[in-house]
């Protein structure tokens, strides 16, 4: 069996011609690599999920575990939280502890892509386990609100790692095919986290200093995590870009165990042509260049305008700040039990993951999107025409200790239920797809990029929600994110191919000509062809 080789620059060129090079070449089709992985595809076999992938996905799913029971837990904690820390926390010092966390997610965000080039995705996951760890004893501990943020801080950094790590981490280890399930996981392992902070909030809501255990029992699951990092191995790509060959066969080996020593090989041979291209460009180029062609040239541009602009809707719909502070809602307009009420937000979400992981490779990442993103428009308006009635008797605005009727109160319970429903079907899973947009060369950077514009929104809507509650009512509020939904949607409908099914090296042949909708869905059709085609052949010479 032969194997792919690929021209490399000549030893004449310097730095400056080969990245004079690198800037036109990346918008040319990679001529060998995605005709060969077709072939290759159709005989791995990759449909079957072994031991060996479940494991990797679950362990490294923890972190999305971590992302979610600190997102439910804060939420709790607001309420119960009282006088702890010196004196009863205004809107100012709640949206400051809720926003330490994101602007320390985005901070570390914006680094994460590349130091996970440098040292390996495995080992910045277990360095944010370290954060979560060390975050969460300080905020047990906090007896001022300064203390506390600044272990809300801390943790940001492992969440930021995490949250942008461990999709890219999944995503490289996953069979092609079922990479759209399996980075999936790890939003339903986040909507899990979230569903068992409530639950555990619920538990502590009477408890003396519950909300100190509440906050620091994300110690927990980190540490475990610690433990199992020491047991799973770094991505094939990443091995292969340090010319750890052999390391690379045999994870190759263990993901696909049902595939012939050849069939591994051809495996290989792809990956390597992929790493080798990689490797010359991060050595014929500075990182700055690298930097600035994500902007300038237009294949890496449109998948960096697509990968940020995703991660920007999921921010700017406004979700997370729900999690953030849906108890201290549902207390204000009556609910008397809001910790258990936010269980059922939680519990939404976590369905609603479960049907994009069932679902998502089959249906498709565009018409998810397609279809779940007018749902966020409808039920927004829906929640800001309950909020108008369900306030005017205080004039628009939403007081603790008013009593508002049950019938409103209700309805909008039912408004933000079907819009948390729309969001985990489509907008929460999706854009954490984001590493299968970037060639290897920079899909450190471009992860970074993306997943520091889903902090970015997320800091910005943290700190103006309770301001913007208070400023243009609850009812204006919300029909502002559902304005922003609806500009999301159209960005969705004219910019976001859908890439399922195809490999990550032949991801960068949809960008060339232009945001590759209709490319996209030939691809994926040519491909399904070649390998029904080939699994034909195979059954006649059996």
């Amino acid at each position: 069996m032969s194997t792919l080789s690929l021209s490399t620059p000549s030893s004449d060129k310097g730095k400056e011609g080969f990245a004079e090079e690198y800037e036109h070449a990346s918008t040319k089709p990679r001529r060998p690599i995605a005709k060969a992985d077709d072939a290759a595809i159709a005989l791995e076999g990759e449909e079957r999920v072994t031991a060996f992938v479940v494991f990797l996905v679950t362990a490294a799913a923890v972190s999305g575990f971590l992302f979610g029971i600190d997102t439910g837990i804060i939420s709790g904690t607001l309420v119960e939280i009282g006088d702890a820390l010196g004196s009863i926390l205004g809107d100012r010092e709640r949206e400051l502890i809720t926003s330490a966390t994101t602007l320390g997610a985005l901070i570390s965000a914006l680094c994460a892509g590349i130091v996970a080039d440098m040292i390996g995705r495995k080992t910045v996951l277990a360095a944010a386990d370290v954060f979560f760890t060390v975050g969460a004893i300080v905020q047990a501990c906090a007896h001022n609100v300064a203390t506390m943020v600044a272990g809300r801080f801390i943790l940001g950094f492992g969440v930021g790692w995490a949250a942008c790590i461990a999709p890219l981490y999944l995503g490289e280890l996953s069979p092609t095919r079922l990479r759209g399930r399996l980075v999936t996981v790890n939003v339903i392992f986040i909507t899990l986290g979230q569903v068992v902070a409530y639950g555990i909030g619920a538990g502590f809501a009477h408890v003396n200093n519950g909300w100190r255990w509440m906050v620091g029992i994300c110690a927990v699951p980190s540490g475990i995590q610690l433990i199992a990092m020491h047991f799973m191995p770094d991505t094939p790509r990443y091995y292969l870009r340090k010319e750890r060959v052999e390391d690379a066969r045999k994870v190759l080996a263990k993901v696909y165990p049902y595939a012939s020593a050849d069939e591994i090989k051809l495996k290989v041979d792809l990956l390597q042509a992929s790493v080798k291209e990689s490797v010359e460009v991060v050595k014929g180029t500075t990182f700055a260049q690298r930097f600035f062609s994500m902007f300038t040239n237009p294949v890496k541009r449109r998948a960096t305008i697509v990968a940020c602009g995703l991660q920007a809707f999921q921010q700017l719909c406004g979700f997370n700040t729900l999690m953030y502070y849906s108890a201290t809602l549902f207390a204000t307009i009556g609910f008397d039990q809001p910790t258990a009420v936010g269980l059922i937000v939680a519990g939404t979400n976590f369905v609603g993951t479960l049907f994009a992981f069932k679902y998502i490779d089959i249906i498709g990442r565009r018409r998810v999107m397609l279809f779940s993103a007018p749902g966020l428009v409808f039920s927004l308006t829906f929640a800001a025409i309950c909020f108008h009635f369900l306030t005017r008797k205080t004039g628009g605005d939403l007081l603790e200790n008013s009593d508002y009727p049950k019938v409103w109160s209700s309805l909008v319970l039912l408004a933000i239920v079907l819009y948390v429903l729309s969001y985990a079907v489509g907008l929460g899973n999706i854009p954490w797809q984001q590493g299968e947009l970037f060639a290897l060369d920079v899909r450190g950077i471009g992860t970074s990029l993306a997943t520091g514009c889903n902090w970015g929104g997320n800091l910005l809507i943290s700190l103006t929600y309770l301001s913007l509650m208070r400023k243009i009512t609850p009812a204006g509020a919300f029909g502002f994110y559902a304005g922003l939904c609806l500009l999301g949607w159209i960005f969705v409908l004219f910019c976001f191919p859908d890439l399922g099914g195809l490999s990550l090296e032949e991801v960068h042949e949809v960008f060339t000509d232009s945001f590759g909708i209709k490319r996209a869905a030939e691809m994926r059709r040519r491909k399904h062809e070649t390998a029904v085609s080939l699994h034909a052949d195979a059954a006649l010479a059996a």
